[in-house]
């Protein structure tokens, strides 16, 4: 049986009530970088984003939750994108907004429920992520879960530090 609750974590589909939460984590700045964004989302826009999350994936190619914990506060966002059923696969992402839920081990089993559903409940044969070189945390938590590095693409990403590498990890279902 596949389940998306884990010992410390359970994945949900996106609310209304998540509006808040939501627009602080697409506002952030410093978080910019990691989901390529340059300019802030408005409250109109992720209403109406958020009024479109019930589409299924099949149809919108892309599904998000939230990654909660046991007393149900919102961690972070794990995502699915540029989901292709013909060829079975999908791009992966997470995020835990506050950092001082970091290194708690909750990015790590939302990954590990996620990936979980994907091979079994969606029956895909691969996911694959994009990380910078220099977010040695999550290429940890993707390595440990399995995602083997298959290429780097050179000085991909134009950050305020100058130009960035960013590695390629892939993993392939048994």
């Amino acid at each position: 049986m596949v389940t998306l609750k884990g010992k410390q974590v359970y994945l949900r589909a996106l609310e209304p009530e998540d509006l808040e939460f939501i627009h602080a984590i697409e506002n952030d700045e410093s978080l910019w970088e990691l989901s390529h964004t340059q300019t802030p989302y408005s409250k109109y826009l992720i209403k109406q984003y958020l009024e479109n999350a019930h589409q299924d994936i099949y149809e919108a190619k892309q599904l998000r939750l939230v990654i909660c914990s046991k007393d149900d506060e919102a961690l972070g966002l794990i995502d699915l994108f540029n989901f292709d059923f013909k060829n079975k696969r999908a791009g992966i992402g997470i995020l835990i907004q506050n950092k001082a839920n970091r290194g708690k081990g909750y990015g790590k089993e939302a990954l590990s429920l996620l990936v979980d559903y994907c091979f079994l409940q969606l029956q895909l044969h691969q996911l694959y992520c994009n990380i910078s070189e220099t977010n040695t945390t999550s290429l940890r938590l993707f390595k440990n879960e399995g995602f083997v590095e298959i290429g780097v693409k050179k000085e991909w990403n134009h950050t305020p530090n100058g130009f960035v590498n960013e590695v390629l990890l892939q993993l392939i279902s048994d």
